[in-house]
């Protein structure tokens, strides 16, 4: 579960932060996870809520993490479009063209953190 490897690198950013601007407390981390990322959300929250209660700097530490849409690309005709869930899709709904990519969305960021 590299998920969990991810959230102990999240922790020490986590503590970097804090120390760069004198907090004691992280109240609210907020996630950007896309969706091609290789990351089971799932996952991600269960270990964070296993570790931020182990040091007093995020013990009561919040996590929100948004998930992007699946985005995908024609490389006929360049329409892109959002998908729901796992489907990808087998053409593009513009031109018919079976030469579908996906867009972006592989990484892991940190966006946003309230501390005090």
């Amino acid at each position: 579960m590299h998920e969990f490897s991810l959230v102990q690198g999240l922790m020490g950013q986590l503590e970097t932060l804090a120390a760069e601007n004198g907090a004691e407390r992280i109240l609210l981390v907020t996630m950007e996870i896309g969706p091609f990322s290789g990351v089971v959300v799932d996952s991600f929250r269960f270990g964070f809520e296993a570790l931020a209660p182990l040091t007093p700097l995020t013990r009561n530490a919040r996590l929100i993490v948004l998930q992007l849409p699946q985005r995908y690309g024609c490389r006929d005709c360049d329409n892109e479009q959002d998908m729901d869930g796992d489907a990808r899709p087998e053409d593009c709904p513009c031109c018919g063209s079976r030469e579908i990519f996906p867009l972006g969305a592989d990484d892991v960021v940190l966006r946003q953190v309230e501390m005090e």
